[in-house]
């Protein structure tokens, strides 16, 4: 009987040892955090006149992974926004701020939800995400990077702070791109996006005037490298 009970115990563990290297081989398995950097492109939609610039930034973030395609993040930005001109608008207005910018974000992506088993569409559509959540910026823009009076009448003066900081409102739009390692984990992702961030308060290009408050627009594109403990999905993550 004792005999008869350790056999079944060894063939119940076996089987379970089995049946989780094979789930692993299959790709279930993938890292609880990532760590990316990345550059993006900016356009700061404010109080000056004309053509919107486009300016660079660059970015480092740090991600936990509830699961493959729910994330959270938080990021570190640092760039110039740049808009107006000193001569070519009525109102004179120029600016060029050298900010800075920590931004907490969930990220849903829709292999969370949808059924990719069988391929076709939503095996393709699975890496796109939307996220959302909360930025705080440090406005920085020096005395010899910002004309507050116009050319054409010089008594017209557009009022605002040089350094400031704010809190926006982060929405994003992206794809990320999964490489897997010989161990059918993600290990390499490829992240494109496009965000949009809604200014709380109104000074992120050193003007208060106006009707609505700044918006900013980044089209970026980011690597992220898996580190850290490796957890199973409840389905594969390829």
């Amino acid at each position: 009987m004792i005999k008869l009970l350790t056999k079944t115990i060894f063939i119940t563990l076996l089987l379970s040892a089995i049946t989780s290297i094979t789930k692993a081989q299959i790709g279930y398995d993938y890292a609880q955090y990532d760590v990316g950097f990345g550059g993006t492109v900016n356009q700061l939609y404010g109080d000056t006149e004309g053509k919107i610039k486009s300016t660079p930034s660059v970015f480092v973030n740090f991600n936990y992974n509830q699961t493959p395609y729910l994330n959270y993040l938080v990021e570190i930005q640092t760039g110039k926004l740049e808009g107006g001109s000193r001569t070519e608008n009525l109102s004179g207005r120029y600016f060029k701020n050298n900010f800075t910018a920590i931004v907490f974000r969930g990220q849903l992506q829709a292999g969370e939800i949808l059924d990719y088993s069988n391929g076709g569409i939503a095996n393709a559509i699975k890496g796109l995400y939307i996220s959302a959540g909360l930025g705080y910026i440090l406005n920085n823009i020096h005395d010899d990077n910002i004309n507050r009076a116009s050319n054409t009448s010089p008594q017209f003066f557009t009022p605002g702070l040089n350094k400031s900081n704010e809190l926006f409102l982060p929405v994003r739009l992206g794809y990320e791109i999964k490489f897997f390692n010989q161990y059918n984990q993600p290990s390499f992702k490829i992240d494109l996006a496009y965000q949009f961030n809604n200014d709380f308060t109104d000074n992120m290009d050193g003007f208060t005037t106006g009707k609505s408050n700044d918006k900013l627009v980044q089209y970026s594109i980011g690597l992220k490298f898996a580190l850290g403990d490796v957890t199973s999905y409840r389905k594969s993550v390829q």
